[in-house]
């Protein structure tokens, strides 16, 4: 399968001041809580072929940011990611598929310990050289996962019926790459 256009071999790493890794999940049965993860890395090794690339990525767990200091000393904490205890989020790709601009990135996701399968479906948004001379390639990418899956069972219980987080948990990514100077 072949590489696309303008992503050359070799290695890129991850921009993360031009990259977000976030989250969307349901809040309380009527609205969407949103965050993101402050610090990840992630390498893109570009080989002759995809089935030859190789694609990992760490979100650090203690990271994590939505915007509300007690949600995410919450979520920090023991009830979600134990950052203590599991201080890495980490991906790890096992196959690509598709050509042009739309791809299907399959791997393993480990969370809190629990390594489970997911695809995200990626949109190749093609390669620019900057003004500072770095070349850079941009993906934009979700998938959607169970959090009970990965360990993440703390809920609440509403008193209009239903629960305070929702099971569904959207990973949107929106990342550039840079690629190695020669």
């Amino acid at each position: 399968m072949s590489i696309p256009t303008g992503l050359t071999k070799g290695t890129w790493t991850l921009d993360p001041t031009h990259s977000e890794v976030g989250f969307t999940v349901r809040h309380a049965g009527i609205s969407k809580v949103r965050g993101h993860f402050d610090n990840v890395e992630a390498a893109l090794e570009v080989a002759d072929s995809l089935d030859q690339s190789r694609l990992s990525a760490v979100a650090k767990t203690d990271s994590f940011n939505s915007k509300d200091p007690n949600r995410d000393a919450h979520v920090k904490g023991e009830d979600f990611f134990d950052a203590q205890t599991y201080p890495e989020m980490k991906f790890v790709a096992t196959d690509v598929s598709g050509s042009g601009e739309t791809y299907r990135i399959s791997g393993d996701l480990t969370i809190k310990g629990t390594t489970q399968p997911v695809t995200f479906d990626t949109e190749f948004n093609g390669v620019a050289v900057d003004p500072f001379g770095a070349t850079r390639a941009g993906f934009s990418g979700s998938t959607v996962i169970n959090r009970k899956d990965f360990g993440l069972t703390w809920n609440a219980a509403l008193e209009t019926g239903g629960v305070l987080v929702g099971e569904k948990v959207t990973i949107s990514l929106d990342v550039a790459f840079v690629a190695a100077s020669e």
